[in-house]
């Protein structure tokens, strides 16, 4: 099922529970989201309550039940038909009765079975899909809207500097030891950093509304309180071993499209007899003739059985069309595959160029600031730098935390599309498979 195909899949959390139609479950799934939402939102917490939550994936879930009654309805037996006539002329009355089924809807009856089971199966994977993709998005959406209030935190203590260096600036210039050039450029200082700010806290803003998108909440579940800072970069790099291996292997596309290609296979051992006998019938009929005059009748019993006369078609374009079928699924087999192994080379590269740089930043640039603030401070306590020159560095100093918050929004955001091409899926790969089955079925910056 859905939960067992998504099982370690969904952006690393373990067990993550799923809609349920049962008022008592919904109640209780209810229960846990609002505990979740009285505390600080984890990337974790996210998960569950988007997968529990969000009215889109319910939908998705939800379309499970069409399928799964189509394949109900498949292995139900097809309803005889009852005729019943009556004709009358001066001499005598006969009655018809006939009871007729359809003989190729019985014959065929395992293998619309087993196509309708496919169709489940192939719907499961599309739903699974639904649910890797929310996960996915849920995590990208909570790192972003996290990082984007750290970033907006070290905005204000910027322009909290420019606002100093401005007033430092006014009263230089008040008793005529600054010039207004001077003056102009402190000032377009903090212009500058109070518009850096006002987009800054945009961005914040923006990205919490995606997050509540994917959650699900609005109203007072909306006042929720973000945790205060991402989290740590991980000690070891993952190995780019076996990727390639790993993704054939679990990717949810790739065992859609091998599901598909051996669903048309089967249906092409059908197509021509179906094409060709496909209107065989069987019928018992019981026809009873009664004489006017002397009340006398006559019973007739016999079977009729209806035979097609292929004559012009002989089946050769349902055979040229499921020959065409499993052509067509067999290159979207391989070509899926190209893709996956294409989608997790390039992901994995992103992902260790996002780890190096995140950590270049936290180990290096971010202390190698804080090195020249510091002695940029020493300098000015000794009379060798001007107050402007510390001011500046401070400014130097929060932009380069800003820019490793970023980095480190960039990598844990790496990490995720890195997991999602391993074990998931490629947006969009698993609808186009959906609706070719479907038609198969039918008859005929900073």
């Amino acid at each position: 099922d859905v939960a067992a195909l998504t099982a370690g899949r969904t952006a690393g959390v373990a067990q993550a529970a799923l809609p349920a139609m049962e008022p008592s479950a919904r109640a209780k799934a209810q229960q846990s989201i609002d505990g979740w939402l009285a505390q600080p939102l984890t990337q974790d917490a996210a998960v569950r309550i988007a997968l529990l939550n969000n009215p889109g994936l319910q939908a998705r879930l939800a379309a499970l039940g069409v399928a799964d009654a189509e394949r109900v309805q498949a292995i139900s037996l097809p309803n005889p038909h009852l005729t019943l006539g009556r004709f009358t002329n001066s001499q005598e009355r006969e009655i018809e009765r006939t009871l007729a089924f359809g003989l190729m809807d019985l014959i065929t009856l395992p293998w619309r079975t087993q196509r309708k089971a496919e169709r489940l199966q192939i719907a499961t994977l599309q739903a699974a899909q639904d649910v890797v993709q929310l996960a996915a998005d849920t995590r990208r959406a909570w790192l972003r809207a996290v990082a984007a209030e750290q970033v907006a935190a070290t905005h204000d203590r910027m322009v909290e500097a420019a606002e100093v260096g401005t007033e430092l600036a006014r009263r230089m210039a008040q008793v005529g030891n600054w010039s207004r050039l001077q003056q102009a450029r402190e000032q377009a200082v903090l212009h500058e950093a109070n518009s850096q700010r006002a987009r800054a806290r945009l961005a914040a803003a923006t990205a919490r509304e995606d997050l509540n998108r994917r959650l699900g909440v609005w109203g007072a579940q909306a006042q929720y309180q973000l945790a205060p800072q991402l989290p740590p970069l991980p000690a070891t790099a993952l190995p780019a071993d076996g990727i390639e291996a790993t993704a054939l292997r679990e990717r949810l596309d790739v065992q859609a499209a091998r599901r598909q290609l051996d669903t048309q296979a089967v249906r092409q051992g059908w197509s021509r007899a179906s094409a060709v006998f496909g209107d065989i019938g069987l019928a018992y009929s019981r026809n009873t003739a009664t004489e006017r005059a002397t009340g006398s009748s006559d019973i007739k019993r016999g079977w009729e059985i209806e035979l097609p006369l292929p004559l012009f078609d002989w089946g050769g374009a349902a055979r040229t069309r499921a020959q065409a079928e499993v052509e067509q699924s067999a290159a979207q087999l391989q070509d899926t595959a190209v893709r996956a192994r294409s989608e997790v080379r390039a992901a994995w590269l992103t992902y260790r160029t996002a780890l190096d740089l995140a950590r270049q930043q936290q180990a290096e640039v971010v202390p190698l600031r804080q090195l020249i603030s510091d002695e940029t401070t020493l300098r000015y306590n000794g009379m060798l730098a001007s107050v402007w020159d510390m001011l500046a560095e401070a400014r130097n100093s929060t932009q380069a935390v800003a820019n490793a918050i970023e980095a480190q929004r960039d990598f844990w955001l790496a990490e995720t599309d890195l997991q999602l091409a391993l074990t998931g899926t490629s947006p969009g790969a698993l609808q186009g498979l959906t609706s070719g089955a479907a038609a198969s079925t039918t008859p005929q910056g900073h």
